[in-house]
């Protein structure tokens, strides 16, 4: 492969971060290209030939390939750069994908989409969805519930499953979310943010 990795993204977006945070850990260069969603900048033609859904985080390989969706991206930034961030161990390695999935469809849609209302749209609690509320909360109690067994989320050490989800569990209270309520949370993240370097 010649060239280097280009990553689009929102430095807002947990999404985006979750990438940049993976390629700093692995030590892989890249060039990051800042898009603002908000003014549409990933509606342009230009960025919808890269990404027909019209989403960052995207990253464009060495060899011009393009790749979307943050966690399909981070998993394979750590397989391919032979990290252990992905467990070798076929169960263990599911376990990390159960929790990746489950942070796409019952964390990521009510804990970000929260903050992402309230801080940069300027709603108030009363223009929003009480579901956002309790279902974001439900998802921070599940993650309580792991994190009083294990230091990780998803056993004895870091894991692309912190990454993605560390990145909005550690903004939740721009949304309005009250992690004094879980006390296993802001430990666990502190400990993240440490093996990130962030």
């Amino acid at each position: 492969m010649t060239g280097k990795y280009k990553i689009f993204g929102d430095s807002r977006s947990g999404n985006c971060l979750k990438v940049r945070w993976t390629m700093l850990l692995l030590g892989v260069p890249f060039e990051w290209i800042e898009m603002d969603v908000v003014a549409g900048s990933t509606r342009t033609e230009e960025f919808l030939k890269l990404n027909p859904a019209g989403q960052v985080p995207c990253i464009v390989l060495p060899d011009g390939r393009a790749l979307a969706q943050s966690n399909a991206i981070i998993v394979y930034l750590a397989q391919l750069h032979d990290s252990d961030l992905v467990p070798a161990d076929p169960f263990e390695r599911a376990k990390v994908n159960e929790w990746l999935f489950w942070e796409q469809y019952s964390h990521e849609p009510y804990i970000a989409v929260r903050r992402f209302q309230k801080a940069y749209l300027g709603k108030g609690d009363e223009e929003l969805d009480p579901k956002l509320l309790e279902r974001g909360r439900r998802a921070l109690g599940q993650m309580e519930l792991q994190l009083r067994r294990t230091p990780f989320i998803a056993g004895e050490r870091l894991t692309v499953a912190d990454i993605s989800l560390v990145a909005y569990t550690r903004v939740a209270h721009e949304g309005g979310f009250d992690l004094s309520e879980f006390p296993s949370l802001n430990p666990w993240i502190a400990r993240v943010e440490r093996g990130l370097g962030i």
